[in-house]
């Protein structure tokens, strides 16, 4: 056996995510730190148990992980310790959420149905499922939504999409068709339309609902019509075609028909693609005012769990829109793009 091996079925090893770490560096590290960490951390290792919010013994068993050294799992809203660092002694911690896990909450989806958009290299879509988990047959991920002090977990659906943002990257930086990426909105509404021009962005296969690595990118519909803007405007599209694709796989597994998709994330500045989007899933599409919903939902958690905050509700309150698109293209025309 190796000696790594034997410390860490003593215990004296520690595993965890770098919630995980930063917790127990923060409580004091070698000197009595915390090792915990919250349930929607915990899902994102895969040795969680959905079911009972612990750790699986024969997943820890299966992957020869020992027990000991896994943290303890916490709600996502609760006091966990008070920070013992120069300068902020005595300050509580009191949330721990997992990335897109707080951009749920930060976008206040509290409510079964409700469902958020993150837009930056990828996408990132979950859907709120009550305290029900709901086991996809559409190719999603059932995950844990969140835990927030002695209530019932919170489930979710969730898909995510491989190249969003990183396709307009790739439009700058292989072809040089813009100089940055903030130019793609007004190449793009220099053309009423794409053109006949449909891009499948591929590159490192398809993600949710498709699960196909082997996919590779296409653009088609190429004539010799097609400009750099019809271009830019099938990469923002593409964005838009790939949402509702995942979108239609959660409707399908929640039975539950999508009213209002919430955004955040760096793309959602682009109002052009908020347009399309809002069109492509004939819903309105809704920009927060505080579009930073990672941060915002820790936030929220911690407010939840050092009694700033009184509930979901009080939470929802503090919750305000920016802008909202709604469609504004023919139904047939519609059908006819996404068929395309």
């Amino acid at each position: 056996m190796y000696p790594e091996r034997a410390r860490a079925e003593a215990g004296e090893l520690l595993f965890g995510n770098i919630d995980s770490y930063l917790l127990w560096n923060l409580t004091g590290g070698p000197d009595g730190g915390l090792h915990a960490t919250d349930a929607t951390n915990a899902s994102r290792t895969q040795l969680m148990n959905l079911d009972t919010l612990a750790w699986d013994a024969d997943m820890l068993d299966a992957l020869k992980v020992p027990a000991a050294m896994m943290p303890a799992i916490r709600s996502s809203s609760e006091y966990f310790a008070d920070l013992k660092t120069t300068g902020l002694a005595g300050i509580p911690i009191c949330g721990l959420l997992g990335d897109q896990h707080a951009a749920l909450v930060g976008q206040t989806c509290f409510r079964p149905g409700e469902l958020k958009n993150t837009y930056g290299t990828g996408c990132f879509l979950l859907m709120n499922t009550g305290t029900s988990k709901v086991e996809s047959a559409a190719g999603l991920l059932t995950t844990l939504a969140y835990r927030l002090g002695k209530q019932a977990p919170v489930y979710a659906l969730e898909g995510s999409i491989a190249v969003t943002g990183s396709l307009v990257q790739w439009l700058r930086d292989n072809l040089g068709l813009i100089a940055k990426s903030d130019d793609i909105e007004a190449l793009a509404r220099t053309v009423e339309d794409n053109g006949g021009v449909y891009f499948v962005p591929a590159f490192s296969g398809l993600y949710a609902p498709y699960w196909k690595d082997s996919a590779r990118g296409v653009i088609a519909g190429l004539t010799r019509y097609v400009t750099k803007a019809h271009l830019a405007r099938a990469v923002l599209e593409a964005t838009a075609f790939q949402t509702r694709d995942v979108v239609s796989a959660m409707e399908a597994d929640s039975g539950i028909p999508l009213l209002q998709l919430r955004t955040d994330g760096g793309m959602v500045v682009n109002d052009l693609l908020m347009q399309i989007q809002a069109n492509t899933l004939n819903c309105p599409v809704v920009r927060p005012k505080m579009r930073e919903t990672t941060a915002l939902g820790a936030a929220y958690a911690a407010g939840l769990g050092c009694g700033f905050y009184k509930d979901t509700d009080d939470l929802a309150q503090h919750w305000s829109v920016d802008r909202t698109w709604v469609p504004d293209i023919d139904p047939g025309e519609r059908d006819r793009q996404y068929r395309r």
